[in-house]
C-alpha cells in the first residue's frame, strides 16, 4: 500500500502533490513510521542529486527511516539498491540509464515495504 502511495506522490496523481524523490519516499510512509509532517518539506532539498554525498534521494529517505526505525536494514538498504541501480549516487545512477527516477522511488519504497512487514514503529519526527 505505501508503495502505491509513494509512486502517486512522485508522480502527483490521484491528488496528491508532485514530489521529488526523497520527498515521496518520506510521504509514502510518514503514517507507516510515524513520521512528523515537517520532514516531506525538509527532504525537498533532498531531490536531483542534491542529497548528501550525492546520493539518490529516495536511497537517503529510505535509509533515514531505516537509521530511526531499523537501523539493522541500513547497509542491506543500500547494498540492494547498488545491485538494482548500478551506484548509490542520482548522477552515476542517470548516466547508467539503468533505472529511472520513479524505479529509484519504487525500490526504496519496495525496501521499506518489505523490511517493514509486521513491525510496530516507534513515533520519531
Amino acid at each position: 500500500m505505501s508503495l502505491l502511495k509513494t509512486r502517486e506522490y512522485y508522480l502527483g496523481v490521484n491528488g496528491n502533490k508532485k514530489h521529488n524523490c526523497a520527498q515521496a519516499v518520506i510521504a509514502g510512509f510518514k503514517d507507516v513510521f510515524s513520521l512528523g509532517d515537517d520532514l516531506v518539506a525538509r527532504f525537498a532539498a533532498c531531490g536531483g542529486g542534491r542529497a548528501p554525498e550525492g546520493r539518490c534521494g529516495a536511497l537517503h529517505a529510505a535509509q533515514f527511516i531505516l537509521e530511526r526505525h531499523k537501523s539493522e536494514d541500513v547497509k542491506e538498504c543500500e547494498d540492494t539498491f547498488f545491485l538494482g541501480a548500478g551506484s548509490v549516487k542520482c548522477r552515476e545512477i542517470k548516466s547508467l540509464k539503468k533505472l529511472s527516477c520513479l524505479g529509484c522511488v519504487e525500490m526504496a519504497a519496495e525496501f521499506l515495504e518489505n523490511h517493514n512487514a509486521g513491525n510496530t514503529v516507534k513515533s520519531d519526527s
